[in-house]
C-alpha cells in the first residue's frame, strides 16, 4: 500500500478585506512552522488583529494583544476554511487520501506558489 511518508501542512494567512493570501508556510504542525508563517506575513499585516482556531502554535507565535482564538461557529475563520477547500478542489495533490501527492517538498511548494499567484491575481481582478 502506498502511503504519504512525509506529511506537510499548508499554513496560510489571508487579508480579511481582499481575501488574498498574504503569507504562507509549509511544514508540520509545530510552533516552528507557526513562526515561519508569522515571519512570512508582511510587517504591515502583522500589526493587525488575527483570528485563528485553538491550535496552540498560534498562541505561541502571535502576540496576545493581536490574537483571538475562536471556534468555527463564529465564522471568523470561514474564509481560510473556504480557501483550503478551493485548494483541494483545484489541485489534486492537495486532496486528502489521494494518490496524486508530491514526492518532493520542492515540487509541492512550486505547485502551491503557482496556485497562490493565480489565486491572488483572480482576487485582484474581482476587487476592481
Amino acid at each position: 500500500m502506498l502511503k504519504k511518508a512525509h506529511q506537510v501542512w499548508v499554513w496560510i494567512a489571508l487579508c480579511r478585506k481582499t481575501r488574498q493570501v498574504v503569507g504562507y508556510a509549509l511544514g508540520n504542525r509545530s510552533r516552528q512552522t507557526g513562526h515561519q508563517l508569522w515571519e512570512s506575513i508582511p510587517s504591515t499585516y502583522r500589526q493587525g488583529h488575527c483570528f485563528t482556531d485553538f491550535w496552540a502554535a498560534y498562541a505561541a507565535v502571535i502576540p496576545e494583544t493581536q490574537h483571538t482564538a475562536v471556534g468555527k461557529e463564529t465564522g471568523e475563520t470561514a474564509h481560510v476554511e473556504r480557501w483550503n477547500n478551493t485548494l483541494r478542489q483545484r489541485l489534486a495533490r492537495f486532496v486528502r487520501m489521494t494518490l496524486s501527492f508530491s514526492k518532493s517538498v520542492v515540487m509541492h511548494e512550486a505547485c502551491l506558489l503557482l496556485f497562490l499567484h493565480r489565486y491572488n491575481q483572480e482576487r485582484a481582478i474581482l476587487l476592481k
